[in-house]
């Protein structure tokens, strides 16, 4: 006789500026697919895009002051679909000068009581290098509204330190001098993740999908060790 078993379902819940934040999450959720999970996207939507690029240094640099700020940043508020039972919700968005982007702030101070209260959350973070503050700040949130939080799943740029910081900078004004071109593009070749990292993110979702099916998956687990098994390891990529 067959046993019915219940559908896992996961919630991603994210905000993305220049789509590497999309392109991990997309990736990962082909594998949840895979793995016979249910999948739903819900994108924050800030009330007043920042444009990308913003087209200036000027406008780079304060966009830059205001995210070390945290400053809000309005979103609308999420689907009403989204207040449904969960076995997981992703909470995912990239970093801004060290901190929580602003679109993820005013998510966390006025939605995530109503939406994470009660449920298993995996943060998911896209980042240079500096991701701790980060995590502790959404920890921090997340906690307060009664989530039940994981350790952070983080995905480091590829190209780190100050060359990287350089290329996102002039990425988002979306202007680089002619004379600087050649030498930006030596050290920083790429901007965001790699080809090898979206991969991973795919093979992440998948040991995920077989983690839920199990059950053995909760707020205590150790994160690197359930999720790394089974899957190819990335240096440029890190599982806390």
């Amino acid at each position: 006789m067959k046993t019915f078993v219940e559908q896992k379902r996961v919630l991603i819940l994210f905000y993305t500026f220049s789509s590497q934040t999309r392109n991990l999450l997309n990736s990962l959720a082909k594998g949840l697919n895979e793995g016979g999970v249910e999948v739903r996207f819900e994108p924050l939507k800030p009330l007043e895009p920042p444009p990308f690029p913003v087209g200036s240094y000027f406008g780079a640099f304060k966009m830059m002051v205001a995210a070390f700020l945290m400053r809000p940043v309005a979103v609308a508020p999420p689907d009403k679909n989204c207040l449904s039972n969960w076995d997981l919700i992703i909470c995912a968005g990239p970093t801004w000068s060290y901190h929580l982007s602003g679109p993820m702030v005013y998510f966390l101070q006025h939605y995530s009581a109503g939406l994470l209260a009660g449920k298993l959350v995996l943060p998911l973070i896209s980042c240079r290098t500096y991701w701790r503050l980060h995590a502790w700040e959404m920890g921090r949130y997340m906690v307060k509204s009664g989530a039940r939080v994981m350790p952070p799943l983080v995905f480091r740029h590829p190209c780190p330190g100050l060359w990287c910081a350089i290329g996102v900078f002039i990425k988002i004004a979306g202007k680089i001098p002619r004379g600087c071109r050649s030498l930006v593009q030596r050290h920083c070749p790429r901007y965001g993740h790699s080809p090898q990292q979206i991969e991973e993110a795919r093979d992440l979702g998948a040991r995920l999908a077989e983690v839920l099916r199990e059950g053995e998956i909760d707020e205590n687990s150790r994160i690197e060790g359930v999720l790394r098994k089974g899957s190819r390891r990335d240096s440029s990529s890190k599982v806390c």
